[in-house]
């Protein structure tokens, strides 16, 4: 594929730049017209001399995402998006708009390889990595929304594409490019201990979730397959150092599947699995998707799982589903279309 623009940090096309010839300001003028004055193509770089927007233009493609199906929700309220690549992958993109927050799922890999049971994008194996500038592009695509946060929680495994999730995060956050306050973005993993520990040693105040589903090996070995190489009990001890080095919150997030995971048992052994905890635990009902037969708990069920939580002194929210009508809920994101 001819390289993409966003693929690029500041330093590498200083770099660039350099080579060509042109003074070091030239980098930053490029950086502010993609970051922040939100360009779709080099010719709008008006303030750059002719030749060198020809010779951009020559190198780089300005987006590997190409449009291909966009969905509205019935309440206006969730926008979602596949994206075509350059080579045939496919993914999808879903804006969410609240009262006072407008938020950006965004996904990390084509596909997933992480087979959670109950999720379409794993039921559908893994194609790929996205490039950092894919991931990137995926945020800009929506800008003229006014995001408030970012959550890389759209498909594939986030920490399995440490390297280009980082760069891309950073890059969103550069207070000369984009400038999203690293805060307002959070990463979420099925817990892939050695993704934890990394993010723990960066100098980077991204949000971390971890998706549980399950309070004990046995369920969790059925419902989230990588359980069975990070165990529970190493998990949470990578969780514990996590909190220790960094004093940040870390969100669980829970699909609540009816008489599966919505069980008194298992309520109890959530409450004993973080008791203590600096924590918090997202809980949604299960979003139906065409390779899992189970159902959404019941209100009766949640209310009980939720009160034993309480109970327990374990902070817990029940979110509310969000773009169900056009399959853009948590974990209902896969390829739709052929190109």
């Amino acid at each position: 594929m001819q390289p993409s623009i966003f693929d690029l940090s500041l330093a590498e096309l200083e770099n660039y730049l350099s080579e060509w010839g042109q003074p070091s300001y030239r980098a930053r003028q490029v950086w502010e017209w993609l970051y922040q004055k939100l360009v779709t193509s080099f010719e709008q770089m008006t303030n750059l001399p002719q030749d060198l927007r020809s010779r951009l233009d020559d190198k780089f493609v300005f987006s590997h995402l190409s449009p291909v199906v966009e969905q509205c929700s019935s309440d206006g309220n969730t926008h979602k998006v596949l994206f075509g690549l350059p080579d045939g992958a496919q993914i999808e993109s879903v804006l969410m708009n609240y009262d006072k927050r407008c938020t950006i799922c965004i996904s990390t890999q084509a596909g997933c390889g992480m087979g959670c049971s109950f999720c379409a994008t794993g039921q559908g194996g893994l194609q790929r990595n996205l490039t950092s500038g894919e991931i990137v592009e995926q945020v800009l695509y929506f800008a003229h929304s006014s995001i408030s946060n970012v959550v890389f929680m759209g498909m594939g495994e986030p920490f399995a594409n440490y390297d280009n999730l980082m760069q891309a995060a950073r890059r969103l956050n550069d207070p000369e490019g984009f400038n999203l306050g690293a805060r307002r973005m959070t990463v979420s993993s099925v817990g892939l201990i050695p993704g934890i520990e990394r993010l723990a040693g960066e100098d980077f105040q991204i949000n971390l979730a971890v998706s549980l589903h399950a309070a004990t090996d046995e369920l969790r070995d059925r419902l989230v397959p990588i359980n069975k190489r990070y165990p529970l009990r190493e998990l949470m001890r990578a969780v514990r150092a996590y909190i220790e080095r960094t004093h940040r919150r870390v969100s669980f997030e829970w699909a609540l599947i009816e008489s599966v995971n919505d069980t008194p048992e298992q309520a109890r052994a959530l409450a004993d699995l973080l008791r203590g905890l600096l924590c918090h635990v997202n809980l949604i009902p299960l979003n139906p998707t065409a390779g899992f037969a189970g159902a959404a708990s019941t209100r009766e069920r949640i209310d009980a799982f939720v009160s034993i939580l309480e109970r327990a002194d374990v902070p817990v929210t029940l979110r509310l589903r969000r773009g169900i009508d056009i399959q853009a809920g948590c974990g209902q994101l896969k390829q739709r279309k052929s190109l």
